[in-house]
């Protein structure tokens, strides 16, 4: 959509939707890298989850961090989110539905800036949870607590989910209330540079996946799979889940893309501050002004762009491009993941490369790595070889493109932040298997000591 041409009040016809997809590619210099990460709150006395209301609660620690400079957002009486206008610093303090607390980061121009974001972040989380008996920890699934354990939060979204979950898939509900994620959302500049993209972060999504694999437990035992949040995904809504095999077909773009988001069902609209229940319903039908919930109504931009973020691939596309396969874990690795794909994805020359290493993978074998990643991990087999000898390439690779990107501070290039998974790749443990040692041995087989071993 060029600037001349005004995006259209209401989207009545898939062109617009394609449009509006295409209105994000932008010029390489204007390329940004945002960031976000999850991670369970808990007493710190108690080792139990944080309730929402209560003097201690997690609407104390959202009223904690206003004071940091932070704006309110509210359902009603309740004040769900946070944020900060871009002359502040920019992006979002969100809650997931077991009261997991998200930061959503602006949109930066280097991992050094987005690096010192998570830092202060984190920073401003442990000054108000000091006060408050809380402590905060990194790990891809809650290694104790199940779903009666996990405490609900007041949002219209995620009780209409809370309805629908179950009737496609088991696990939807455990994804919802106990899993954690980090993930990175990259721009593109052409409808190909996206494809391109988009068929790198879903190919390489189980490598980072067995790298980043940080949730061994369950119900206080070990699983024998090294990422449960993974596996949870396996088993969640397959309409809106999955490794999106269309985008590797010829003549893939954005108006395919548009195809396959129409044909996932809808979870709601919002309308007046509230959720109109949309469940299982046709956004085709939306556009022809025949949703049963709004007779007569076609959708506005905020319509389309809501539906998509109820789209799960392992890679999403909006106006960028969403990396989701990594488990949630300590500060390093909150700043190790958006050093990945923007090595791969951020450098021409480094993005070929990273292209040529999958172009020949079929969808049998993305597939079961996808599969068996989470159980596995970097011990996967694949093509005579194990998953971890790709993830050797895939982060050589990163290495080579933050180094050819050249984005200096004191001196310091954006490889630093790769060192998190180049140990990783050195011995070939994953922090899941760090984390099993320390089970068997010091801990004496006691989950206890995860709630310090994994704190921030």
């Amino acid at each position: 959509m060029s600037a001349a041409t005004p995006e259209p009040q209401f989207f009545e016809a898939p062109q617009h939707l394609k449009d509006w997809m295409q209105a994000g590619c932008k010029p390489v210099e204007a390329w940004r890298i945002g960031t976000e990460h999850e991670k369970f709150g808990f007493h710190a006395d108690t080792l139990q989850p944080l309730e929402y209301e209560g003097e201690n609660g997690i609407r104390a620690m959202l009223e904690g961090l206003m004071g940091f400079g932070w704006q309110g957002k509210y359902e009603g009486d309740n004040l769900i989110a946070l944020h900060r206008p871009m002359a502040d610093g920019g992006g979002s303090v969100t809650l997931e539905p077991g009261g997991q607390l998200e930061l959503s980061g602006a949109p930066l121009a280097t991992i050094h800036e987005t690096c010192a974001e998570v830092r202060g972040h984190l920073k401003e989380v442990q000054a108000v949870a000091e006060k408050l008996g809380q402590s905060y920890m990194g790990v891809g699934y809650a290694p104790v607590w199940g779903l009666a354990d996990a405490p609900q939060m007041p949002k219209g979204r995620y009780l209409l989910m809370n309805q629908y979950m179950p009737k496609r898939g088991n696990r939807g509900l455990e994804m919802m209330y106990l899993s954690a994620t980090v993930q990175v959302n990259l721009d593109f500049a052409t409808e190909q540079d996206m494809v391109e993209k988009l068929q790198i972060a879903l190919a390489l999504q189980p490598v980072a996946t067995a790298l980043f694999a940080n949730s061994p437990f369950k119900n206080s035992q070990p699983t024998g799979h090294v990422s449960e949040r993974s596996l949870v995904w396996l088993d969640t809504d397959p309409d809106r889940t999955g490794m999106l095999p269309a985008a590797f077909e010829p003549g893939f773009g954005f108006e395919q893309y548009v195809d396959y988001a129409l044909d996932v069902p809808m979870y709601f609209v919002m309308r007046d501050g509230h959720f109109v229940d949309a469940l299982g319903m046709s956004f085709r039908d939306f556009m022809q002004g025949k949703l049963p919930a709004l007779p007569g109504e076609s959708p506005s931009a905020q319509d389309w762009e809501d539906h998509l973020t109820t789209l799960f691939p392992e890679a999403r596309v909006k106006r960028f491009i969403e990396m989701r396969g990594a488990d949630s874990g300590p500060w390093d690795s909150l700043c190790a993941l958006p050093a990945l794909w923007v090595g791969l994805l951020y450098d021409a020359v480094t993005q070929a490369k990273a292209h040529d290493l999958i172009a020949d993978w079929s969808a049998e074998e993305r597939n079961t790595l996808r599969h068996q990643a989470p159980i596995s991990g970097l011990a996967t087999p694949f093509r005579g070889g194990t998953l971890l000898d790709v993830a050797r390439q895939v982060v050589d690779l990163a290495e080579q493109g933050l180094r050819a990107r050249g984005r200096l501070v004191d001196g310091r290039d954006e490889t630093r932040f790769l060192g998190y998974l180049q140990e990783i790749v050195a011995d070939g443990r994953s922090p899941a298997a760090r984390l099993l040692d320390k089970y068997h041995g010091d801990w004496g087989g006691d989950i206890t000591p995860i709630f310090k071993e994994t704190a921030f």
